[in-house]
């Protein structure tokens, strides 16, 4: 067996990046793409490679030639590879895939070892490495059939989103007996060349082939095995943090994504809190069936919606402000501030990190669940001399919750203290406590210094959205900072969003009971592994405490490498001291991060 590979091309999406250097030359960290490649191959123990060059051909060529490679290796020069697709650069090969069974590659891949032992080490003699469908895949997918017949190639312009639960995506790794290549291959690929040209892709005349009765060749699918193709810098980055060798950079680098794990399709991300059970459907396909006009229409100004926001919690439009996440209103609140700022530890960092810490004053409960009550505020920050003070609840990370009428003690206390109090309430429609809110018109108007911010994005299932509201009965302070951030804040999808939410409402509720339901049955589970203590909580997510003798450094490296789960340790958070808080995903996501814990811990 042979190995071709195909490399003339001059990969202008990755720019300056292949200005002087072939695409494979790029290098995914510190390892160039053909270094990687060629030590696979040769693994292997093939009879030859044979590799087709073209652009900074004899710059690949003599860097080649510093690798050490065993295997003997013939070159082919395209020298037209500027006018011309990868079909042509497999017709110059056309005579050695006549000579021996051919393990076919593209140069810009980068994979596993056992993507290729996959290929190699099954008995059928022509086959096609295909991968279920995601979101990150580009180019040439193909349909199957249950005995792994390939019953459709799919180029890209008869693409259709509608049918991708059905799609295969070729890998660009193929294995071609010779008589596949004698019989069918070449004969085709010689009518097809001449037919329409040298500007075609190889991949078009497989897609003949398997129009025959008997096209010989199948579809091996991988299971789960990793591989990515490398077109743009951003392929590029998810690359490396995908097939880095060292596991804590791994960590390191997916942690600093702060989300976007579509991207990372096999990865369970029990760090980001969500809601599992909203949006439903219903209102999903209501924001589909409008897609093309709030993808190309201009949103309402902060008027508008601070009027849909008015609308759907119950105030009037000027005590209510709409932010792009709670994370912009945070910001921009925290600069309205002054004077010292009373924060409660373990909390949210993004309140705390947007103030100076000489003038924090932090209160930290002083017991392992980090547990505290309304009381325990007013006598710590008694005699402190603050001007402000912001409570998170249920408190993020370890899901305390203090009940509303408490609440309205402790905003009693601090208007008599002329402390301004700031309420977090992103996670308090999780709680068991009903009408919780403080974000209600009486509650403002009595109370001017009190400010309550909410996340709708994690509140209501929809971070993608980038929604969050403050309510004050301070209109000067929320009037100032609708003119603080920008006119055109939330896009479309949010602003109408906002628009139908009042018709899910009973939606909502429903899925609040699914989820506090789940929430205790998690709790529960989470109690029976070894090591683990539970905290109760009141939000979406669940603080643990891990036995002295675990590290939750190394149970999230172990987690994320071997079982693709990512959770949150909280050690920065708590002084070194062995926490995790996991989210609260629906009962299916849950059970596979139990019976992992339990295999690591157990």
């Amino acid at each position: 067996m042979q190995a071709i590979i195909l490399a003339a091309g001059m990969g202008k999406r990755l720019k300056e990046l292949t200005q002087n250097n072939t695409k494979c030359m790029v290098k995914v960290n510190g390892v160039t793409l053909i270094d990687r490649m060629l030590h696979q191959i040769e693994k292997q123990h093939l009879s030859r490679i044979i590799i087709v060059v073209g652009y900074e051909g004899k710059k690949l060529i003599d860097y080649i030639g510093t690798l050490d490679i065993q295997t003997p290796i013939i070159y082919i020069n395209n020298p037209i590879y500027d006018k011309t697709n990868n079909i042509y650069s497999l017709a110059l090969a056309k005579d050695w895939l006549c000579k021996d069974d051919t393990l076919l590659f593209e140069s810009d891949l980068i994979f596993e070892d056992s993507v290729l032992d996959a290929l190699v080490n099954d008995p059928r003699e022509t086959l096609a490495l295909v991968d279920k469908y995601e979101s990150w895949m580009d180019g040439t997918c193909v349909k199957l059939g249950d005995d792994d017949s390939i019953e459709a190639f799919v180029p890209g312009k008869k693409f259709r989103f509608n049918e991708i639960k059905d799609y295969y995506k070729t890998v660009n790794i193929y294995k071609f007996s010779k008589h596949f290549s004698e019989t069918h291959y070449v004969p085709f690929l010689d009518a097809y060349q001449s037919a329409l040209g040298e500007n075609e892709y190889y991949e078009q005349v497989l897609r003949v082939i398997t129009m025959l009765d008997d096209p010989e060749i199948k579809a091996k699918r991988l299971a789960g095995q990793r591989w990515y193709e490398i077109d743009d810098i951003q392929d590029l980055d998810i690359a490396e943090s995908i097939f880095t060798p060292d596991e804590d950079e791994r960590v390191r680098l997916l942690q600093g994504r702060y989300g976007g794990y579509w991207r990372y399709p096999k990865l369970l991300d029990f760090c980001y809190l969500v809601n599992p059970y909203f949006p439903p459907k219903k209102m999903k396909d209501e924001i589909r069936a409008n897609f093309d006009t709030l993808l190309t229409e201009y949103p309402s100004g902060m008027r508008v919606n601070s009027l849909l926001a008015a609308k759907n919690f119950g105030v009037h439009q000027e005590n209510i402000l709409v932010g792009n996440g709670a994370a912009e209103l945070i910001k921009s609140l925290m600069g309205y501030l002054d004077g010292k700022v009373g924060f409660i530890r373990p909390t949210f960092d993004e309140y705390p990190n947007r103030y100076t810490r000489e003038n924090s004053v932090d209160f930290t409960p002083d017991n392992r669940d980090y547990s505290y009550t309304a009381d325990d505020l007013m006598a710590f920050f008694e005699d402190k001399n603050i001007s402000n003070l912001i409570v998170v609840n249920p408190e993020n990370p370890s899901g305390n919750y203090i009940p509303k009428k408490d609440l309205l003690i402790l905003s009693d206390w601090s208007k008599k203290k002329g402390i301004r109090l700031v309420i977090d309430e992103s996670f308090v429609d999780f709680a068991d406590e009903p009408n919780n809110t403080l974000i209600d018109q009486t509650i403002l108007e009595k109370n001017p210094h009190l400010f309550v911010m909410k996340s709708i994005s994690k509140s209501y299932g929809v971070p993608g959205l980038r929604l969050g509201v403050l309510a004050s009965g301070n209109a000067a302070i929320i009037g100032a900072m609708k003119k603080d951030v920008a006119i055109w804040n939330i896009n479309s999808f949010g602003e109408f969003y906002m628009q139908i939410e009042e018709k899910y409402k009973k939606d909502y509720q429903a899925a609040l009971v699914k989820i506090r339901t789940e929430r205790d049955r998690f709790q529960r589970e989470l109690a029976k592994i070894k090591g683990v203590r539970v905290i109760p909580s009141q939000a979406n997510f669940v603080m643990v405490e891990l036995d002295e003798s675990i590290s939750p450094k190394e149970l999230l490296k172990t987690l994320l490498i071997k079982h693709d789960l990512l959770i949150k340790e909280l050690t920065t958070k708590t002084n070194g001291r062995n926490y995790l808080r996991l989210a609260i995903r629906n009962t299916e996501d849950n059970n596979v991060l139990i019976r992992a814990l339990k295999e690591e811990l157990d």
